[in-house]
């Protein structure tokens, strides 16, 4: 991570959760996959991430449960480490050092402190060539242990990992590569080797694409390029092998597994279905259609009873044996890019491109996607060359109640597009359709923005037809939601040229729209055009208006300058010679964010549009060029002092790598806040961490501090404590069931709690009926003294109508006190 005066780069999730396999825990309570350069921990039943196991430096390329020990995990990287994760706790347990690359893990019940690795071999013909070894763990006390002791299995093998697989819990071990298939025996010590042609009669592709082996019988699995399924068997002899042939998918067969039991095979590819294959009923198959994306791994718990799948848009399934759908995990979906970043104020959730056709909203506080939306509203077709929609537009409104998009099909000649508008549903609490433009613009739409007024909702699309529009929504929206209408307001255009951005002021009186190499600035009052501005030429690339206190400047870039424009005089304020690809304004502040490629990566200045100087400067922030970024509003603002780094205070930049990482800057104060919560968020292993279970600990964390400050104001009035607050039922209800005693000790412990607190409030109860007594004999004396000493004060005041001041009750019970007090010592001193 790059790290500079105080702010650092770093991930913001949306690591891909199905690189590798992931794998079921022996309970079923727990998915263990890899995301990114950490191993993370879900509930199968919530759905939540319970743990995130960080230590490796690189991408982490295969995870295994530990044959001795149920509740631990290996996990190897690509950094050259094997670790061993205790995954209930989160505690990294070793550390095996191998210092070469790991590409894949397998483990076998029937190798004991050796697990199998898939690692590249050294060639001196730099090719591509993997090897399977054999990777003896040394078992010492120490926590960083490094691990030379190794043998080769298996040589030039895929690096797939779904192309090998161990067969009879470790007898043998079965690797497919191209249109050969070996088999190595570790009795024996030796290697089977089988080929296929590349073609047969009919022309189908036989290259091998996965392997599954058996788990009760010599019997392998092969999927291929073709989509068939081959059943091999007698392979432990060279000449006299068979094999069968099933046929369902209509492509490559992308991953095999077997039940622990034997009885059913699963496959799946690109057709996003899983298929399982009853062994004894050649012909039965059961179907489990539309899970996603392309499958690409299939994994089954120890017991048989839940089954997963990974699929290509970063998603894994939780599904039942009885073949229902129990649970989805789904990331942050990365494929082709075309809408910008943006943010729903509703929800503060990430938007952009999710699935084909869809929008996908992904909460960035939580790591995980919230929803999707599916904008183009039609089945995809898995097939290569096919045109299909994509949604290639995105913009909310300032309020979050409209939502604009625009999706396309096809290319320039035969181009398919249409603009949707859709409006927020308060009762249904979801987005819906409200209007769909076929014939918005006579060309593609390259830009469109809405105006941040808060009087009307407007928006405007900018085409390459050479013209821009305004669409205005009907008067009763506010009032009547499902009859609102857009219609076109006003066609504005500039000599033929061509539109490329569109921009509101801050206010929404100002729009600016780029053509070509002219900026136009517009009154969104009466439309009529107010200035151009054209200097120096060249192409605009993108356009944005200041904020706040440097709302009078409008800011464009082109290939070769930054540029800044004051819209009171209506000229160039200063220009700086920078390739910016990349432009973007925060919404809560007068803050500017600008990307630029420099020497193979690109470069972060932050500045306002009121001086040229930047305010902060990050070189090298990521590799290659930036392709989307955006402020993000913080749900708390920080409180940084440093001028350097108050650009952060209010919001958030994230940005999105040519990779598809999505990166963001952190400081110190931020770094502190993300630690105290995560220890305040430490709940017991044995239960998940779920929003249900976030808010009964904050109830009980209510209770707790309610039962403590009774406790003290009992101790300062002395009063008897309750006995269900005695230690005795305390230890009853917050002790495990399975580690008390018998049932017979604890109820003569409870039944004594309970009577030593009773003599306790009979002890105490009886003092306090005998000081009723005496104040109530006080009182009654005290009563016939004030009779006598007010009809003598009545004697002596004669006619005197005020009346004496009222004393209150703690007055009176303190000079009855002084009355009754015994003041006859005084007398003897003065008679001496």
């Amino acid at each position: 991570m790059v790290e500079q005066s105080g702010v650092r780069v770093v991930r913001c999730g949306g690591n891909k959760i199905n690189f590798r396999a992931p794998i079921i825990t022996k309970d079923c309570r727990f998915l263990i996959c890899g995301s990114g350069d950490s191993v993370k921990v879900f509930s199968t039943s919530t759905e939540e991430c319970v743990h995130v196991l960080e230590g490796h430096t690189d991408q982490v390329t295969g995870v295994a449960l530990n044959p001795a020990n149920h509740l631990q995990v290996y996990s190897c990287s690509a950094d050259g480490t094997v670790r061993l994760w205790d995954f209930i706790d989160g505690i990294l347990i070793k550390t095996f050092i191998f210092g070469y690359p790991i590409l894949s893990l397998y483990v076998s019940e029937k190798h004991a402190g050796v697990i199998f690795v898939i690692v590249a071999m050294e060639n001196q013909n730099k090719g591509e060539n993997f090897q399977l070894l054999a990777l003896h763990l040394p078992k010492v006390p120490d926590q960083e242990v490094e691990a030379k002791d190794m043998f080769a299995v298996l040589c030039d093998i895929s690096p797939n990992p779904g192309s090998t697989a161990f067969g009879q819990g470790g007898e043998y071990i079965a690797s497919a590569l191209g249109l050969r298939l070996n088999v190595y025996f570790f009795r024996k010590q030796k290697t089977y080797r089988f080929s296929l042609k590349a073609t047969d009669k009919k022309g189908a592709k036989n290259a091998f694409t996965c392997v599954a082996c058996h788990p009760k019988d010599d019997c392998i699995a092969t999927g291929h390029e073709d989509g068939k399924i081959r059943l091999w068997r007698n392979f432990n002899q060279k000449k006299e092998y068979t094999y069968s042939t099933q046929h369902w998918h209509h492509n490559a067969v992308s991953s095999l597994c077997f039940t622990p039991e034997g009885m059913h095979l699963l496959s799946g590819g690109v057709e996003s279905v899983l298929v399982q294959w009853h062994c004894e009923e050649v012909n039965k198959k059961d179907f489990l259609p539309r899970l996603g994306g392309a499958i690409s791994h299939i994994a089954v718990s120890s017991d048989g009873q839940m089954y997963c799948t990974s699929h290509s848009d970063n998603k894994i399934n939780i599904i039942h044996c009885s073949f229902k759908l129990s649970a989805v995990i789904q990331g942050l979906v990365k494929g082709n890019i075309w809408t910008d970043l943006v943010i729903d104020s509703r929800t503060k959730a990430l938007v952009m491109n999710g699935r084909p056709g869809h929008l996908q909203f992904y909460s960035l506080q939580q790591d995980k996607q919230l929803y999707s939306l599916d904008i183009v509203q039609q089945e995809y077709i898995y097939e290569e060359g096919l045109d299909q929609f994509e949604v290639m537009k995105a913009v909310f409104d300032v309020r979050g109640n409209w939502l604009a998009t625009v999706e396309e099909r096809g290319r320039d000649s035969d181009l398919e597009f249409a603009l949707k508008l859709w409006g927020f549903n308060e009762s249904a609490q979801s987005l819906e359709l409200n209007t769909t433009i076929t014939a918005a613009h006579q060309d593609r739409i390259t830009s469109m923005c809405f105006s941040p007024s808060t009087e009307t909702t407007m928006l405007v699309t900018a085409a390459k037809d050479g013209q821009f529009k305004v669409w205005l929504l009907g008067t009763d929206s506010e009032t009547q939601k499902e009859q609102a209408s857009w219609s076109c307001d006003f066609v504005g255009s500039y000599h033929g040229l061509q539109p490329t951005n569109c921009c509101f002021s801050s206010d929404g009186s100002l729009l600016a729209v780029s053509f070509e190499e002219v900026v136009t600035v517009w009154s969104s009052d009466t439309w009529g055009l107010l200035t151009t501005l054209c200097q120096p030429p060249g192409p605009i690339r993108e356009l944005c208006f200041g904020r706040l206190s440097c709302s009078k400047y409008l800011l464009a870039t082109t290939p070769k300058n930054l540029l800044c424009w004051n819209l009171l005089t209506c000229s160039l304020e200063w220009s700086t010679p920078m390739d910016v690809h990349l432009l973007r304004s925060d919404p809560l502040s007068d803050i500017i964010a600008a990307f630029c490629l420099h020497s193979k990566s690109s470069d972060l200045f932050v500045f306002r549009p009121s001086e040229p100087r930047p305010l902060f400067t990050q070189k090298a922030v990521c590799e290659g060029k930036v392709q989307r970024c955006v402020f993000a509003p913080r749900a708390e603002p920080l409180d940084s002092c440093d001028e350097r780094f108050q650009w952060l205070n209010r919001s958030r930049l994230y940005y999105l790598t040519e990779k598809m990482e999505l990166l963001s800057f952190s400081t110190q104060t931020e770094d502190e806040r993300i630690l105290k919560s995560r220890k305040q968020l430490l709940v017991d292993d044995s239960v998940a961490v779920t929003p249900f279970y976030l808010l009964l600990g904050k109830h009980r964390r209510q209770q707790e501090e309610e039962d403590k400050l009774n406790f003290m104001t009992n101790q300062v009035s002395e009063r008897t404590q309750h006995p269900q607050t005695s230690v005795a039922v305390k230890e009853l209800l917050h002790t495990p069931a399975h580690v008390l005693p018998a049932a017979s000790f604890l109820c003569s412990m409870f039944v004594n709690s309970l009577l030593i607190s009773n003599t306790e409030s009979r002890e105490e109860k009886q003092p306090s009926e005998k000081d009723e007594d005496s104040d109530k004999e006080e009182d009654d004396s005290e009563e016939e003294m004030e009779t006598g000493d007010g009809q003598q004060e009545i004697r002596t005041q004669g006619s005197v109508e005020e009346a004496p001041p009222k004393l209150s009750k703690a007055e009176e019970k303190e000079l009855r006190r002084v009355r009754k007090t015994d003041f006859s010592w005084v007398t003897s001193l003065s008679s001496s």
